[in-house]
């Protein structure tokens, strides 16, 4: 994609730290260099503030991953991009069917209903759930992972979508500030909403979740 838009050696991409490591990889195999800026901490794709502070003389292009189903502010980053005389490439989830798409709607709706101590999903427009990450609060990281095992531990699938920011992957380490990338990280958690869940596993989901609101409190 990159080198099919005329990007390469000394050019500048801003890119997210939040996701997956082949964003800033394909830039480097062009011979470009990833410039990561934050997110939204409400679509967890890029945002349109931070990606103007990191633009510098040699920036060419914004790659906008759209992020769990949520899109970006794409119209925003476009504008950004054309003040910029930059290109804008954007990356998402694939599509799902329609129905597929309905019905991880209505187990979200489930789910945010119901669900306590945790901070759901911010639904907003077209949001299609690939993944219904929830923030779990408190001291960051080691609470979020407690979080998990116990959730687990009671016969729930969920998953860190992501472990460590791209910003601080060895190969990628940048002195940066980016404060709602490390928040995020600290704090996401995916719980399962595929359309083949049964009413049942979501009591399940719900009830797990909602027994660990003490590991939630912030120790003092």
């Amino acid at each position: 994609m990159l080198r099919a838009a005329g990007i390469g050696v000394g050019d500048e991409i801003v890119v997210p730290a939040f996701g997956n490591v082949e964003v800033a990889e394909a830039a480097t195999l062009v011979g470009a260099l990833p410039l990561f800026a934050d997110i939204d901490p409400v679509t967890y794709c890029l945002d349109a503030e931070a990606v103007e502070v990191a633009i510098t003389p040699r920036t060419t292009a914004i790659v906008v991953v759209h992020r769990f189903g949520r899109r970006a502010a794409i119209g925003r980053l476009r504008a950004l991009g054309q003040r910029h005389g930059l290109l804008v490439l954007e990356q998402g989830d694939s599509e799902a069917p329609c129905d597929e798409t309905a019905q991880r709607r209505e187990r979200a709706g489930y789910l945010d209903a119901r669900l306590k101590g945790v901070r759901t999903p911010d639904g907003g427009d077209g949001h299609t759930y690939q993944q219904y990450v929830v923030r779990v609060p408190g001291n960051g990281r080691p609470d979020r992972d407690a979080f998990a095992r116990a959730v687990r531990a009671r016969g729930v699938d969920c998953r860190v979508p992501v472990k460590t920011p791209v910003h601080r992957l060895p190969e990628f380490r940048r002195c940066v500030s980016l404060p709602q990338t490390e928040l995020a990280a600290d704090e996401t958690l995916a719980l399962p909403v595929d359309a083949s869940l049964t009413k049942r596993e979501m009591q399940r989901v719900v009830s797990a979740c909602n027994a660990l609101g003490g590991l939630l409190q912030p120790a003092f």
